[in-house]
């Protein structure tokens, strides 16, 4: 019998995503992959998937799944979201093993954006150009290129949960304070009293347009030194883009492969997730830094989820077959 994850009441915004597909912006191919690349790694190490394995990512919500499958360990990351598992309420950041049959319903959160849903095995898709993100623009990756939807059955490449124990971290707190950016490289297009506003100002709100393509901003007008066009050129996620409104847009893994306005700066690596899990009405404030020190850190910060294995914690010695919780039992 095969076994698959059934969509039953999925968020409404949820796809596929691993750790992105590297080498085609060149050809005008976004990236794309995990919002949060740090909870896609908790979430796969937790249930024993290698790091950079394909997760389901949904926005504020995760919704309701059930198991089409002997057993399978599944594991939440990303924020405290409302987790429940047959109705009884859960803890995120920690592995469960679920029968056939069993229900997850996943909620909301006050403390982040994005989450991930792993299982353990990973979902049996295939990959287009190195890599199963969705990128919905060009309907590449994922199931079908798009997002899931109400009935989607997604394949998983183990019929069984794998012996041993359940597995749980710790998040710790995520570093606080402004944003870390390097400047440029159009700062010629900005006057400098332009520059200081961005990097003094007081905060920029996080409004309620934003997606997996970038978050516009809301605060001080950022001054042109003439205009608000420049001939198209390169773009990465943690860009920042200032239109003629003098508003910045950061663009995030979704983000075109190259654009017109000009940048004012480039968000570090070692902050991109922390920035995509700012819920709208966020207060942001950014801070400049030089390219050797931001190089420091992207490698600091990979060192940190290269050691993910070393935060797991064993908490329990799970049978192959399925573990139902029994009423009052503790996760």
């Amino acid at each position: 019998m095969s076994a698959v994850l059934l969509a039953s009441e999925p968020g409404f915004h949820v796809t596929v995503q691993d750790a992105g597909r590297r080498g085609w912006r060149r050809f005008g191919i976004p990236e794309s992959g995990a919002m949060d690349p740090e909870a896609l790694v908790f979430a796969n190490t937790l249930v024993g998937n290698p790091p950079d394995d394909a997760v389901l990512e949904f926005a504020h919500v995760g919704g309701a799944w059930e198991v089409h499958a002997d057993s399978c360990r599944i594991a939440v990351t990303g924020g405290d979201f409302a987790l429940s598992i047959d109705g009884q309420k859960l803890t995120c950041h920690r592995s469960y093993t679920l029968g056939r049959g069993q229900r997850i319903m996943i909620g909301g959160t006050q403390d982040a954006v994005w989450g991930y849903l792993a299982v353990a095995g990973g979902f049996d898709l295939p990959l287009q150009l190195g890599g199963r993100a969705t990128h919905l623009s060009s309907g590449i990756g994922g199931l079908h290129g798009r997002l899931l939807a109400a009935g989607d059955e997604l394949p998983l490449r183990a019929t069984i949960a794998p012996a041993g124990p359940e597995r749980r971290y710790r998040p710790s707190s995520r570093p606080a304070g402004a944003f870390r950016v390097v400047p440029g490289p159009q700062n010629d297009f900005f006057t400098p009293e332009g520059i200081e506003t961005f990097f003094s100002s007081s905060g920029y709100r996080v409004t309620q347009q934003g997606d997996r393509m970038g978050y516009r901003l809301a605060g001080d007008r950022i001054a042109p030194a003439n205009r608000f066009n420049i001939i198209s050129d390169g773009l990465v996620p943690g860009s920042i883009q200032v239109p003629g409104t003098g508003q910045p847009i950061v663009l995030l893994m979704d983000c075109q492969t190259i654009g017109g306005y000009p940048k004012i700066g480039t968000l570090i690596t070692a902050d991109l997730g922390r920035f995509a899990q700012c819920r709208p009405g966020t207060t942001v404030r950014f801070a400049e830094i030089d390219v050797a020190s931001a190089q420091s850190l992207a490698r600091a910060f990979r060192s940190r989820l290269d050691m993910t294995e070393q935060a797991m914690e064993a908490i329990a010695t799970t049978p192959r077959h399925a573990t139902r919780l029994r009423d009052g039992e503790r996760p």
